[in-house]
Formats: structure tokens, C-alpha cells, sequence
């Protein structure tokens, strides 16, 4: 099981045709620090009805799934992030 963030700022841009790009992260971490970081590249996960993923979290078929690649350290990281607008507004992050 991961290390699920909740509640963390995501900035992202809005298509018209609805589809969603995030674009940068920010989360507190344990130590009450914030860490932001750019999204270098990202895939949106199939969407397959509604289920609990690997990382424990319920989504909804409504909800959003993204894989992006950012970097700590100079090394890459995969994090997926977490939406669903009409159940919980908040997004969720899995590392």
C-alpha cells in the first residue's frame, strides 16, 4: 500500500471538452512543510466503472486517475492523483 497525501493543492488547466492537465503539486509533508513540485508528464489512467484501486482509494466512475512523472531530487518519481468532482472536490495523492 502507498503513502496517501489528502487534501493537497493541485493547479491544473480545464479543456473545453472537459478533460483535465495538472500542472503543478503542492502537499504538507509529515514535518508541516510544504513541497511543491512541476508535473513533467502525465497519463490519465482507463477509467473501469467504479472499484478500490491498488493504493486503497474508492473511485467512482465519475472520478479522475492520473500518473504523473515529477522529479525529487534529480530523480523521477511516478505519483498518481486522485479527483472525482462529484462525490469530493478534494484531490488525493499517492506516492
Amino acid at each position: 500500500m502507498s503513502k496517501i497525501y489528502e487534501n493537497i493543492d493541485v493547479i491544473c488547466a480545464h479543456k473545453a471538452d472537459g478533460s483535465i492537465i495538472p500542472i503543478r503539486i503542492r502537499f504538507m509533508t509529515d514535518d508541516g512543510e510544504y513541497q511543491t513540485f512541476n508535473i513533467k508528464g502525465y497519463r490519465e489512467a482507463e477509467k473501469r466503472g467504479a472499484r478500490t484501486t491498488e493504493d486503497g482509494i474508492f473511485v467512482c466512475d465519475s472520478g479522475f486517475i492520473f500518473e504523473c512523472m515529477i522529479y525529487v531530487f534529480n530523480t523521477k518519481r511516478v505519483v498518481r492523483l486522485y479527483y472525482d468532482p462529484k462525490t469530493n472536490t478534494n484531490w488525493k495523492m499517492a506516492i
